[in-house]
């Protein structure tokens, strides 16, 4: 690509910074600076106590399954809530239980939850929020699909902003997979709170990860991509997975049930490479340059804290931490479903005895992510630990107040997918409502 985000480090786009981003840059000198800076701002310590959703839905016109949606479509059916990365003069409110609605590149729609104190709360707020969402969408004959991944059409950016144009220039450096990663798939993403001192942020972060690949497999929804079946039971986690392994890959075992997790994903920010480098007249993209390289001198200008916080932001791992974590493992989910892997992460991190029994089912499934990925609850190692996992959430999820039709749909699932080793990719896809009908 030729655009704004490919200048060079000799362009005045390096060396001018913009003003609204950082009015009083704060220098980064050396590498244990930015590391001590990341350990602290990531893993925020303090008792958990709030839960967050993000939900994306891929649209279809469901007369028109073959043709695209138009950023004009978007913008008349979202109104007054529409992002302003599509429309700057937008308002953008937000929903009436105050998530708000952000935009994929692709044009897939996502709900994005506020922090809220416990499950039932949540998942009420999303609900109403979806259903709000759903029937402006439908006003305009766009309906949300019921797979993870676009089964039809080929990959089509319609958000042209300067981090997306940087991501398809760094991904096209990979192949294809990139493209279908942002503008092809959708997500369950699921925040919860990094823990109370550092024995509880160790547990939850070798918790989550160490579930993480049990329940990629037991949700894996994405079958076909761009009219075939791939192969994959999550086809958008393929792609993630391939898209640019420095930025998406899983963190290795020991980062993971190591004693001080801050310093690792310290350590993995700061030898990752940058995406871009944001300018006043242009964003450079430069070539594989680590944030410890441009720390060290391999730019004209250094780094800012500012610089720091972004490059964060441009990291896909499964798991991200933000001061609270970010568990991004999860396939969208057909209809209602949206709501089970909310409910079964936010029961398994409920106590400690229960997180230390959910990491102790998935012991024999750890690092299994390309086998989730491909086979789903196919694989015995995977489908044993999910059988297990489902059944603990089952048994203790109605004591964190969820709705009685999260119960009732956790315990379908877990009887006529999890337990005969199923996954909702092997079944057709469900209806498109998103709550309780």
């Amino acid at each position: 690509m030729t655009d704004d985000a490919s200048r060079g480090p000799a362009g005045t786009s390096v060396a001018g910074r913009p003003a609204e981003h950082d009015p009083e840059p704060a220098i980064l000198r050396d590498d244990a600076e930015a590391e001590a800076y990341v350990a602290s701002v990531c893993f925020k310590h303090g008792p958990p106590r709030l839960l967050g959703a993000e939900l994306e839905w891929l649209l279809e016109r469901p007369a028109e399954p073959q043709s695209p949606i138009d950023a004009g479509t978007l913008r008349a059916a979202l109104g007054a809530h529409t992002p302003t990365t599509l429309d700057p003069t937008s308002p953008a409110l937000p929903l009436p239980g105050g998530s708000t609605v952000t935009l994929e590149p692709g044009g897939q729609v996502e709900l994005a939850s506020p922090p809220l104190p416990d499950l039932a709360a949540l998942l009420q707020t999303a609900q109403a929020d979806a259903a709000v969402l759903h029937r402006m969408l439908s006003a305009s004959g766009l309906q949300p699909q019921p797979r993870a991944a676009e089964p039809v059409r080929p990959p089509a950016r319609i958000l042209d902003i300067p981090r997306y144009r940087a991501m398809e220039q760094v991904f096209d450096r990979a192949g294809p997979f990139g493209r279908s990663a942002m503008s092809s798939t959708a997500a369950v993403q699921v925040c919860v709170d990094a823990g109370d001192g550092d024995a509880d942020i160790t547990r939850r972060w070798a918790a989550v990860h160490a579930v993480g690949p049990v329940l990629l497999a037991a949700f894996a929804n994405s079958p076909r991509l761009h009219g075939r079946r791939t192969g994959w039971k999550s086809s958008r986690w393929a792609c993630w997975m391939r898209a640019d392994p420095a930025r998406t890959a899983p963190p290795p075992l020991e980062d993971v049930t190591g004693a001080d997790p801050g310093w690792a994903w310290a350590r993995r920010v700061l030898h990752s490479p940058v995406l871009c480098v944001r300018g006043d007249d242009g964003w450079y993209v430069p070539e594989r340059m680590t944030f410890a390289e441009w720390i060290e001198g391999a730019l004209p200008v250094p780094p800012t804290v500012s610089d720091l916080d972004y490059h964060i932001s441009t990291l896909f791992p499964p798991v991200r931490p933000h001061g609270h974590l970010e568990v991004r493992y999860v396939d969208g989910q057909a209809g209602r479903r949206w709501a089970l892997p909310i409910a079964v992460l936010a029961t398994l991190l409920s106590h400690p005895d229960t997180t230390d029994m959910a990491r102790e089912a998935c012991e024999a499934a750890q690092g299994r992510w390309v086998a989730a990925a491909r086979h789903g609850l196919a694989d015995r190692v995977l489908a044993r630990a999910a059988a297990t996992l489902f059944s603990l959430a089952c048994a203790r999820v109605a004591s964190l107040g969820a709705p009685g039709w999260v119960v009732e749909d956790l315990i379908s699932m877990t009887e006529q997918q999890v337990l005969c080793g199923r996954c909702p990719a092997d079944d057709p896809p469900g209806p498109t409502a998103p709550g309780p009908e």
